[in-house]
């Protein structure tokens, strides 16, 4: 990792860390921003060991791009959590026939980049 990436990640989990020591839940209840700003200290703790090791170019870039959508989705809808995809089982079928496998590719290459390291987590 250069050290221009390094402090480009270092920057986001700052960003982060105050995104939650700053946040307000939509209901106002103290218990539920206190739950709330806890959940996204130990996402974003979770989530950046996790990816430590990564030295990939590319995945680093990948992962930072999650990151800043979370950041801006969870900003603009005022929730922490991501947000689901809802997808009808065999939505993405074409034609008669198609495999579950086959499926399972168009299911993962549809998500949006928001949710590529929510399952892996939770």
């Amino acid at each position: 990792m250069t050290p221009a990436t390094r402090q480009e990640v270092l920057g986001l989990y700052r960003k982060i860390l105050q995104i939650a020591k700053n946040w307000q839940s939509a209901s106002g209840q103290i218990e539920e921003t206190m739950r709330e700003k806890e959940y996204i200290r130990n996402e974003a703790r979770t989530l950046f060991r996790k990816n430590k090791n990564v030295t990939d170019p590319k995945l680093i870039k990948q992962c930072m791009e999650e990151c800043e959508a979370r950041i801006e989705i969870g900003l603009h809808y005022n929730i922490p959590y991501p947000r689901p995809i809802h997808l009808p089982p065999m939505g993405l079928a074409h034609k008669q026939g198609r495999t579950l496998r086959h499926q399972e590719k168009l299911r993962k290459i549809s998500k949006p980049i928001y949710l590529k390291s929510h399952d892996e987590v939770s």
